[in-house]
């Protein structure tokens, strides 16, 4: 890895490109500190605390959400919108002829779409976000056209930091999104690893935990890079061609198939799930320490039987990811659109005739991998809560950020490795 970027800042092409990623992160943590005005600060912080649905927003907007920023929202509307308009493609049969032939106006046409979308949820999460804020004491200023302001303020942050990710795919290296969200994370990782130290320092961190903790974070990030590397390869014969007078011989490759096809999506879906009631509750005034109203009443029993450290919120969440598991590969792996065209091209798998047994053996394997792909996230998402009995509770693993973390530094070095190989072809063929 060392060695690619060394040598990739060699060539002046990808040297440029990787200097604007920089830059375009140092834009990213200057937005963080613009905040919103008339803002009360030590209302805003133990708001943050008693609400686990901010705390998750948070460590996607890399302290954006603790400054009360215009990015407080960071990227999270722009992901939804883009994994809605995923999944329309497959249920609405217009969309998915666009995506599939429309060429590159279909896909233009769709990413219109997806930003009218983005608009749409930021300014609800906005909106709701301002409303709550104002009913904590957060703002000095409780008017609506403040609230409104806020709103605005809010959705144009969002927006500038979708900008900010097409400007980051065009001109530099890697996706715009996934490294915004990358770089969120990461700003956070030093503040989280000074607290955990000087807590060991004065005593309050077990040692035998924190070595237990370095021990788990280092076999599970090699876990990920397995899951995100690993494949499964069903091999493919060509069937011999005649073209003219001239007989081709059949060639032999491979389907790859990825253990990980949902990636870090399956994890937020659920966590997403299971933390929209309690924030819904506190929404519409019901507090945990209110048990006179019937929504602080709800709100009591949710935290209590509900918790993050209970046995059922867990179990829970293990079964949402499997499930979200099983249900993204199967958007994202189409077996028919497979199996149509390896007959198209006159290839086949060797023992299985073409058309529906081809459908059913790749949809046999599909379903073997996936479930290790499943059990594999359904545990790493669970593994935080196992940690915090062990004493680390000012730094622990958070199985979406190192998901995410692993993840877009695998796929930004195969693209610095791609455009160096892409350069070394061109330098063959000029000589």
């Amino acid at each position: 890895m060392l060695n690619t970027l060394r040598n990739a800042l060699t060539v002046p092409d990808i040297r440029k490109r990787v200097l604007f990623v920089f830059f375009a992160f140092a834009v990213f943590v200057f937005m963080i500190h613009v905040q919103l005005p008339n803002v009360n600060q030590a209302a805003w912080n133990s708001l943050i605390q008693s609400g686990a649905f901010y705390q998750f927003l948070g460590f996607l907007s890399g302290g954006a959400l603790q400054h009360l920023s215009i990015i407080a929202m960071g990227i999270t509307p722009y992901i939804n919108a883009s994994i809605i308009m995923q999944l329309m493609t497959v249920v609405i049969p217009q969309l998915e002829e666009m995506a599939k032939k429309g060429g590159e106006e279909g896909r233009k046409t769709i990413s219109r779409y997806t930003r009218y979308l983005t608009i749409v949820l930021g300014t609800i999460q906005a909106t709701s976000m301002s409303i709550a804020m104002s009913r904590g004491g957060v703002f000095y200023d409780h008017s609506w056209q403040f609230i409104v302001y806020a709103v605005i303020a809010f959705v144009s942050g969002t927006m500038f930091l979708m900008w900010l990710g097409e400007q980051i795919t065009d001109k530099g290296i890697g996706n715009g999104v996934s490294l915004i969200i990358f770089v969120g994370i990461v700003l956070r990782f030093p503040t989280q690893v000074s607290q955990t130290f000087s807590l060991a320092n004065k005593g309050n961190v077990n040692w035998f935990g924190l070595f237990l903790w370095v021990a788990i974070a280092l076999v599970t990030i090699v876990s990920i890079v397995f899951m995100y590397q690993g494949q499964r390869r069903i091999p493919v014969q060509q069937a011999r061609r005649v073209v003219g007078r001239k007989l081709y011989a059949g060639r032999s490759s491979y389907i790859p198939l990825r253990l990980n096809n949902a990636g870090v999506i399956s994890i937020i879906f659920a966590i997403s799930i299971l933390l929209l009631p309690q924030q819904a509750l506190s929404w519409f005034g019901g507090s945990s320490r209110d048990t006179h109203s019937v929504a602080g009443t709800i709100s009591f029993y949710v935290t209590t039987y509900f918790g993050p450290q209970s046995f059922l919120y867990n179990a829970v969440y293990f079964l949402l990811v499997v499930i979200f598991t099983f249900f993204y590969s199967a958007i994202v792996v189409n077996t028919r659109d497979i199996a149509e065209n390896l007959k198209k091209s006159g290839s086949f798998i060797p023992g299985i005739r073409p058309g529906q047994p081809t459908v059913d053996y790749i949809n046999k394997i599909l379903a073997r991998i996936t479930t290790a792909a499943a059990i594999y996230l359904g545990l790493l998402a669970v593994i935080p809560s196992l940690q915090r009995d062990v004493g680390l509770t000012s730094l622990y693993i958070g199985s979406t950020s190192l998901l995410i973390v692993v993840g877009v530094a695998l796929d930004s070095i195969t693209q610095i490795e791609a455009r160096l190989a892409m350069r070394d072809y061109r330098g063959f063929i000029n000589r």
